[in-house]
């Protein structure tokens, strides 16, 4: 968990340096794969979700450990940025939380840029609040809906719910770039990117930790392992499907694995270029990634695969460097 916690500093001066917080130069947020002294001769380029970001900075540290003339770099612009570069041929890989548009399926085809998709990983979407906020441990989506809808004018506590104070909050939550953002809206306002505005958003995931953390009475939401790496200043919701709040289920690695945190549960995909995974080099770090890799997934606080959900991942990567 040390690693998040790494990318949370670099990111903070990051943002100190920049005019603004949003990170909108993904290669400045590559450098943390800085090679060093490290007599490099091939490259691995990765850019996409915040939500996978841990995984895939996590893996190419490890796997840069044993193949010191392979550097990768892993950037964090979001999914739907990430597909941008994916699309311009930037990158070989994109990390993705959510599973790629018709509009960037039609985009990659008119680019001719053919590429396979696998399933690494899977996370539990947190809904998250101050500690200090003794008033609500649990939400509906009914309440979520109420709150997050186009046009909701919902402004406090209270008029979610008559028993909370009469506070008004500060909601957080991802940019329209982002697959956690696409996912959210769609499972709890019914449509994929149907959101009211007003509320902070970034790309960065640490930001809306920091933004959570700081003010009693916010609301937001991001990935499961956001929450775990940070759980000593932030307070998760149960959730409950509908609007009985008493069937709330709390996200933790044994609800998500076994399917019972709905509708906030998803897989977490990497996206390759099937040019690329031509390329040795990248079909070894893919390998190493759903192979010792794996074993990384639990320490940056998201779930594991079971084995047969893993052995397809892995039937398709082959499938994938055979043709």
């Amino acid at each position: 968990m040390r690693r998040i916690c790494s990318v949370l500093m670099l990111t903070m001066l990051l943002c100190f340096a920049a005019t603004g917080c949003k990170v909108e130069n993904t290669n400045s947020t590559s450098n943390v794969n800085s090679t060093g002294d490290r007599k490099v001769s091939k490259e691995i380029q990765i850019d996409g979700s915040s939500t996978v970001f841990p995984i895939s900075q996590a893996v190419a540290e490890e796997y840069m450990k044993e193949n010191s003339d392979i550097n990768v770099t892993v950037g964090l612009s979001g999914t739907g940025g990430g597909f941008k570069r994916f699309i311009r041929g930037e990158t070989d890989i994109n990390d993705a939380s959510r599973p790629i548009k018709e509009s960037e399926l039609k985009s990659l085809k008119d680019a001719g840029i053919e590429f396979i998709e696998l399933t690494i990983a899977i996370d539990g979407l947190s809904v998250i609040v101050h500690p200090e906020n003794d008033w609500c441990d649990a939400i509906t989506t009914e309440q979520l809906n109420m709150i997050w809808k186009p046009g909701s004018e919902i402004t406090t506590w209270k008029q979610v719910d008559e028993n909370w104070p009469d506070e008004p909050f500060k909601l957080y939550g991802p940019d329209t770039d982002s697959g956690t953002f696409d996912y959210f809206t769609e499972a709890i306002n019914g449509e994929e990117g149907a959101s009211r505005s007003e509320y902070v958003a970034s790309s960065d995931d640490n930001i809306l930790v920091r933004g959570v953390s700081g003010d009693k009475y916010s609301l937001g939401y991001f990935g499961y392992a956001y929450y775990v790496e940070n759980k000593n200043k932030l307070k998760v919701l149960s959730v409950a499907n509908g609007n009985d709040v008493s069937i709330a289920v709390e996200p933790t690695a044994e609800s998500i694995e076994a399917g019972k945190y709905v509708p906030l549960s998803r897989p977490l995909f990497l996206y390759v270029r099937k040019d690329s995974l031509q390329k040795p080099h990248v079909a070894t770090f893919l390998r190493y990634y759903l192979n010792e890799g794996q074993n990384l997934v639990n320490e940056v606080g998201y779930v594991n695969l079971s084995e047969e959900q893993l052995k397809t991942t892995k039937q398709t990567l082959e499938e994938g460097v055979s043709k």
